[in-house]
């Protein structure tokens, strides 16, 4: 299967400290592929060199068959930070219809953006009165807007209740299924049965890529979870 996302090599230092050590994996196209791993793994870092904003020390990222950051790739990735990226001082429904203006999107379409992500009873509040979920979801609103073939999501469900949960994992497949890539981390090893595919990061290092079945199978566990902790051991000195 053809990959929209390839890292040869990859190597990021921030000061002195390594923070990505060699990656090099493909992210297949069309499908949902999550990177877990606890926090300060390296996770967000990883994420920011695939949308070309994180410096690079070694090796390379291409997307779509393009250095990563390239100009052509800017109207076909779409990223969610774990920090909301809108404006407070507008209500959910202005954000998402003002990026919906920069795509030359239908005020339409935006409000069926919001319903989405659930938030239409919320369209009229202000971003400041929303809480950190709700501001996530007005990001992933206005995301979702642009159609782009990469969407990058760093930690998206976050905080939200589990039915919240379950729907936004649903509308992530329903977009894989109409061929848009998914590239979404979590530091919660319960998500990865959602996922067609999964990267392990540790301090750095890839410690498997696999599907959650193959993962599972080759170590022996019940769930994702118990597989990661069964490599770490593994890999011990």
């Amino acid at each position: 299967m053809d990959s929209a996302i390839v890292a040869r090599e990859l190597v990021v230092e921030l000061g002195r400290r390594r923070v990505l050590r060699g990656l090099t994996f493909g992210v297949p196209a069309g499908q949902v592929t999550g990177l877990l791993g606890p926090s300060g793994c390296g996770k967000t870092t990883l994420m920011r060199c695939v949308v070309g904003v994180a410096q690079i020390t070694s090796g390379t990222v291409e997307v779509l068959g393009l250095p990563a950051g390239s100009s052509p790739l800017r109207h076909r990735v779409g990223y969610v930070t774990q920090g909301a990226s809108v404006y407070t001082d507008l209500t959910a429904r202005e954000n998402v219809r003002y990026f919906a203006a920069l795509y030359g999107v239908s005020a339409a379409s935006a409000d069926a953006a919001l319903a989405d992500v659930a938030l239409a009873d919320l369209a009229t509040r202000k971003v400041a009165t929303l809480s950190g979920g709700e501001r996530a979801r007005v990001s992933l609103a206005c995301a979702l807007l642009a159609r782009p073939d990469v969407l990058v999501l760093d930690e998206p469900t976050v905080g939200l209740d589990p039915v919240l949960r379950r729907d936004l994992w649903d509308r992530f497949h329903a977009l894989a299924t109409a061929g848009t890539t998914l590239f979404v981390s979590s530091h919660v090893m319960d998500k990865a049965s959602r996922c067609d595919r999964l990267l392990l990061l540790r301090e750095g290092s890839l410690v498997a890529d696999a599907s959650p079945a193959a993962l599972e199978a080759a170590t022996g566990a019940t769930d994702v979870e118990g597989a990661f902790l069964r490599l770490v051991r593994q890999q011990a000195p």
